[in-house]
C-alpha cells in the first residue's frame, strides 16, 4: 500500500506543482495586457510651445559664424524650391524638411555644415554635389567654410527629392512638427 500513497502523493505534487506554474503565469499575462492597454510613452510631448520653424530660426541665430549664415541659405534655398515645404524639428535639434516625407536635413558640425538626402542614391547627381554617403540611401553634402555651393544644381537635387517623395511611397514623419 505504500506504492500506492507514493503514486498518489506524487501525482498531488505534480499537480500542486501545475497550479503553481499555472498561477505564476496569470500575474505575466495580466501585465503584458496592462502595458498592452497604458498608452505608449516612445513619443514624449514637449513642453515648449515653440513651433519647428521657430526652432530652426533660433538655431541659427545662435550659430554667430559662417554655419548660421550657411544654414540660413540652405532653408532660403529649398523654401524657393518648395513652397508647400514642411519644417520639422528632430532628433534633439536637427531641422529637417518634409513634402510627401522628410527629404532633406541639415546639420551644422563644428567644421562643417551636413546637407543630407535621405534618398538620395536615387536621385540623379550630375554635377557631384554630394560628397558623403554610400549605400542605397542616404547620400550627403559636406560644405566646410570657404566652400561655394552650386545653387542651380543644389535645387535640381531638391526638386529632384520633392518628385520622388511624391512619385513613391515614402515613410512619413512620424515625430512633433514641433
Amino acid at each position: 500500500m505504500s506504492g500506492k500513497t507514493t503514486k498518489k502523493a506524487a501525482a498531488k505534487k505534480t499537480t500542486a506543482n501545475k497550479k503553481t506554474a499555472t498561477v505564476a503565469k496569470k500575474p505575466a499575462a495580466r501585465r503584458v495586457a496592462t502595458k498592452a492597454a497604458k498608452p505608449s510613452k516612445a513619443v514624449a510631448r514637449s513642453s515648449d510651445p515653440m513651433s519647428a520653424s521657430e526652432r530652426i530660426d533660433q538655431r541659427i541665430a545662435s550659430l554667430d559664424d559662417w554655419r548660421g549664415a550657411r544654414l540660413a541659405e540652405i532653408r532660403k534655398l529649398i523654401h524657393e524650391v518648395d513652397p508647400e515645404v514642411v519644417e520639422d524639428w528632430k532628433w534633439m535639434g536637427t531641422p529637417v524638411w518634409s513634402h510627401d516625407g522628410m527629404y532633406v536635413l541639415a546639420n551644422p558640425h563644428k567644421d562643417k555644415v551636413k546637407i543630407t538626402f535621405f534618398h538620395g542614391a536615387r536621385l540623379p547627381d550630375p554635377k557631384k554635389l554630394f560628397t558623403a554617403g554610400e549605400g542605397g540611401k542616404w547620400r550627403a553634402i559636406d560644405l566646410r567654410e570657404g566652400d561655394k555651393l552650386d545653387t542651380t544644381a543644389f535645387k535640381a537635387l531638391l526638386r529632384a527629392a520633392v518628385a520622388y517623395n511624391t512619385t513613391y511611397s515614402v515613410p512619413k514623419s512620424k515625430g512633433s512638427r514641433a
